[in-house]
């Protein structure tokens, strides 16, 4: 009897070195070998920490406090977790399990009943007790790779939720750092209206002067009162700008908006470089990517499972214990009990079902083929639209500061005509009111080419130093 058991068994090992189901080979990417807005070029590192390459000591503080302190970022982190705990209990199905079990009871049955069905003179107590307890092992030798295609899918998954870990904490520090850049843009344009302000009010104050001592009009007065309460109304939008970036930063940083706040000042006016190498160093180091490739790899998996839904089942059960009606002799040896045996489970009739959810997996692999692929086609879109907005935006700098300088000589020469008496305040006012605009083009313009360095540093996928 002992000789087809294990037979028996030593096939079902055998066969369960087999795993079905397609086999994961990664999809070729794009062959872009250049970047369309420039020459591609091996790439300098950039340290994992890419945002200190701005030499902003508060900027550093507030990255930190948000990687530290952010909700977003610890939701993901405990999406990691669950993914990880996920694949630990995909990948105990590989092993045995044993449980004890443990069932004392009482039974009583009717006099009726029992009497009526029994020879005369013939008793049975109707009362009985009955203490049972067995150890059960069990065991899924996994013929076809199931549970194999299940530890594959979890595992990658999980590395899915870390690569999205990774995205998630890339993705906040470029946010807190363009967040924080639109600030000091937003400082330098409040600046700027400030001593505009303060000159405007002596330009009124010395066209009253003159309008008293009967050298001018009012209108030049009223014109001077018209320039400055129109000050006050972009000082006003600018100070509203800046709270409400002033409470985005707040809640990037895990900080209730009224117990936030950060000193006013001008940024820095160096600039960091930036090169972005070739598309394919990007495509490797971008978490998005490696997050996608890694539900590719999920899905692909998830066939297999599917496919092992058409062929049998083979589990081996045992059960060993004890029984007995008489508590007190429980364990005595002859009261053991032993099973051995398998159950095979094969498929006949399901009414199409595992059919359907094999084509229900080919699909969810083609679509995540797909999302796989346009993932990669916006991941190089990302970097193109950073390298042609850095530039526009260096061509516009250079254009913003030649026409301030121009714009200054304008007003200066316009001043010596006023005081000449060549020409009226009113041109005087123009060429104030010129130099103005140009001043807080520039200021935005050169916050934007930070918030544009930071963008290509997100879309190369951040600091790859070491890597």
């Amino acid at each position: 009897m002992k000789t087809p058991c294990i037979r028996l068994l030593t096939a079902a090992l055998i066969l369960s070195s087999c795993t079905v189901g397609p086999n994961f080979t990664p999809p070729k990417n794009p062959s872009a070998r250049n970047w369309k807005q420039g020459n591609s070029e091996k790439s300098a590192t950039l340290p994992d920490t890419w945002w200190r390459s701005f030499d902003d000591a508060e900027l550093n503080r507030l990255i930190d406090q948000a990687l530290a302190s952010n909700n977003d970022i610890a939701a993901a982190k405990s999406r990691v977790n669950t993914a990880r705990a996920l694949v630990g209990a995909d990948r105990a199905k590989l092993f045995p399990t044993l449980d004890l079990l443990a069932s004392p009871g009482i039974a009583r049955q009717s006099q009726d009943s029992l009497g009526a069905n029994l020879p005369p003179g013939v008793s049975i107590p109707l009362e009985q007790q009955r203490y049972r307890g067995t150890f059960d092992l069990a065991y899924d030798l996994d013929l076809w790779g199931r549970n194999k295609r299940a530890v594959e899918a979890s595992s990658s998954r999980s590395s899915a939720q870390e690569a999205l870990l990774d995205a998630q904490r890339l993705g906040i520090a470029a946010e807190v750092a363009r967040q924080y850049f639109l600030l000091r843009g937003l400082d330098e344009q409040h600046a700027v209206l400030l001593n505009t302000r303060k000159s405007r009010e002596e330009s009124l104050s010395l066209q009253r002067s003159k309008t008293t001592a009967g050298l001018a009009n009012g209108i030049e007065v009223k014109r001077a009162q018209t320039q400055l309460e129109l000050l006050a109304n972009d000082i006003a939008n600018i100070e509203r700008q800046r709270g409400s970036t002033e409470h985005a930063l707040a809640v990037l940083c895990g900080r209730a908006p009224n117990l936030f706040h950060i000193q006013q000042k001008v940024a820095k006016r160096t600039l960091p470089i930036i090169r972005p190498g070739l598309p394919a160093e990007v495509l490797c180091r971008r978490p998005d990517v490696r997050a996608a490739l890694q539900q590719l790899r999920a899905a692909n998996a998830d066939i297999g499972i599917a496919e092992t839904a058409f062929y049998p089942n083979f589990t081996l059960k045992t059960t060993a214990g004890f029984e007995s009606l008489d508590l007190t002799k429980f364990l005595d040896l002859q009261n053991r009990i032993l099973s051995l045996g398998a159950n095979i489970a094969t498929p006949i009739l399901n009414g199409g079902a595992h059919k359907a959810n094999y084509q229900a997996a080919r699909s969810r692999y083609e679509e995540a083929l797909a999302q796989y692929q346009q993932t990669l086609l916006i991941a190089l879109r990302e970097v193109e639209d950073s390298l042609v907005d850095l530039k526009g935006l260096t061509k516009s700098s250079t254009a913003l500061e030649q026409a301030y300088a121009s714009s200054q000589e304008t007003l200066k020469l316009t001043h010596e005509r006023h005081q000449k008496g060549l020409t009226s305040y009113f041109e005087v006012f123009d060429a104030e009111r010129e130099a103005l605009q140009i001043q807080l083009a520039l200021a935005e313009v050169q916050a934007q080419q930070r918030i544009s360095l930071t963008t290509l540093a997100q879309a190369l996928g951040g600091g790859w130093a070491g890597k």
